[in-house]
């Protein structure tokens, strides 16, 4: 029977041969996540009440992102009480303040094709980047998981979303993201969006993080992007082991159903911002355009990768931020803050007056530095903008891409990045 990517993942987890829409199944879990907020303060208290322990300390992961750094005493004991968790129940990776749980995932090798993953936040979904089915389960599933290895789910229907062409300059993953937000709405639930098409298959891997990362925002369960070539090299580039014969055994079969199929051009697409309070209020920049602005923030697991802070860079090159205006920038991890410092963006970045932050979740969850007061207006590389999200409730967030972040940081307002792209500095 012909089946889609996730169908096979799941099928493979569930020990069946097959599997199909709508099927409720028990999957085994190769690989459980969570982060400071979502784990052992939740998960522990029920363990202890349970008398249990964690079934395989070998396939779990924590990693601190959320309150890190510590800024007042009560981040300081979640901080304690989840080295004290681990250490307790001998969990064998920990990634204690090093960098934003997906993106941490990512540089660590932890992610392959084929697996079933679950993580205890909304953005697992990255995950799926790897060809791997990894979404996000709240803290009753990751209890469940963290004592039996196994978790019930109803095998989704696929969308399949190609991009033709390629995209054009100064465009990039979060216009195609903020585009399907807007094209597709964010009532998606119990569907899995599988991406596809010239267009990504052309995007180096940290953009394709970008599509998977936002399949949240759509409502989806999770996004995949079927191996390749790019995802090979990006597993053992991280120093994964990886089989070459993943990349015929991964994919959805060509008479694979779907239950809709939808088709964009990547070579007519135009840079997007969302408006407040919603990913789903997404157009072209010239919807938002002029619109003036307090604070511009490059950060999230979703917009601060080294690509992003790369984007930023040659926008801000020998340019200054506008008088008036805050860039606050907050590397993704420890790895990007390193290798940025060494290739001289993080320099570029300072020196046209951006305000570098510690590498974490921070203002896009609404912690620690960065948010935002009663009234102000941000634009962001973020990936929610809900009302309050980074702060006051009558603040305002826009999302855009950090190439628009970057040049709306340097004139004031939201404003279209492509000028800064092709004018010498």
């Amino acid at each position: 029977m012909a089946s889609t990517l996730v169908e096979k993942i799941i099928a493979r987890a569930s020990g069946l041969s097959s599997v199909a829409p709508g099927d409720i199944v028990t999957c085994k879990v190769d690989l459980a996540m969570f982060h400071d907020s979502s784990g052992p303060r939740r998960v522990g208290p029920r363990m202890r009440e349970l008398g249990a322990s964690v079934w395989d300390p070998s396939k779990v992961v924590v990693v601190t992102d959320h309150y890190t750094p510590a800024v007042d005493l009560e981040s300081a004991a979640i901080q304690k009480l989840t080295r004290e968790w681990v250490k307790e129940n001998k969990v064998e990776t920990f990634y204690d303040q090093q960098g934003i749980c997906h993106i941490v995932l990512a540089e660590g090798g932890h992610l392959r094709p084929g697996m079933f993953c679950a993580g205890g936040d909304s953005h697992s979904t990255t995950g799926g980047a790897f060809g791997c089915y990894m979404a996000g389960f709240g803290a009753i599933e990751m209890t469940g998981v963290m004592v039996t290895g196994d978790i019930w789910t109803r095998v989704p229907q696929t969308v399949r979303v190609d991009w033709t062409g390629r995209l054009p300059e100064g465009v990039v993953a979060k216009d195609m993201m903020l585009l399907l937000c807007g094209a597709l709405g964010v009532q998606n639930a119990f569907k899995v969006v599988e991406y596809g098409g010239e267009a990504v298959e052309a995007l180096p891997m940290q953009e394709r993080l970008v599509l998977t990362n936002m399949a949240a925002e759509l409502g989806a369960e999770t996004g995949l992007i079927a191996p390749d070539a790019v995802t090979l090299a990006a597993i053992r580039q991280a120093g994964g082991e990886v089989d070459d014969e993943a990349v015929r055994i991964w994919r959805s079969d060509p008479d694979a159903a779907f239950e809709a199929v939808h088709q964009f051009d990547a070579s007519a697409l135009e840079p997007q911002v969302a408006l407040p309070n919603s990913p789903a209020n997404a157009g072209p920049v010239a919807a938002a355009e002029a619109r003036r602005i307090d604070q511009a923030y490059i950060g999230a697991c979703v917009g601060a990768k080294l690509q992003d802070l790369h984007m930023a860079a040659r926008v801000l090159d020998g340019r200054k931020v506008a008088a008036g205006v805050r860039l606050m920038i907050a590397p993704a991890s420890a790895a990007t803050m390193r290798k940025a410092a060494a290739d001289g963006t993080l320099a570029t970045l300072t020196e046209a007056g951006a305000i570098l932050l510690p590498t974490g979740c921070g203002a896009c969850a609404g912690y620690g530095a960065g948010v935002l007061a009663d009234g102000e207006v941000c634009i962001s590389s973020t990936n929610r903008n809900f009302k309050g999200r980074m702060g006051h409730m009558t603040s305002e967030v826009y999302l855009a891409s950090p190439y628009t972040v970057a040049a709306s940081a340097i004139e004031g307002r939201v404003c279209d990045p492509r000028p800064y792209l092709t004018d010498a500095a």
